[in-house]
């Protein structure tokens, strides 16, 4: 291998491991992201003090969650379903 094929394999190396880093970063925040919608959600469904329904704030939350992972439903429990 010359030296430019060296440093060019090398250079592919090093994008390709930062894609990954970005990829891994991404993952890691729509986590932390989701864990802080799920404990808002869990609260206007189960522990709101006001008497003002939750269902707008909580139809905006799944829009959100729907943007960020692509299914709806991802913060809703395991044991329900629609239908």
């Amino acid at each position: 291998m010359t030296k430019t094929e060296n440093r060019a394999a090398a250079k592919a190396f090093h994008h390709e491991r930062e894609r990954q880093r970005r990829e891994e970063w991404r993952a890691q925040a729509v986590a932390a992201d989701l864990e802080e919608l799920r404990r808002i959600r869990h609260y206007l469904i189960f522990n709101k003090k006001a008497g003002v329904p939750h269902h707008d704030f909580t139809r905006a939350i799944d829009d959100y969650v729907e943007k960020l992972t692509g299914d709806r439903r991802t913060l809703h429990g395991q044991n329900h379903s629609i239908g």
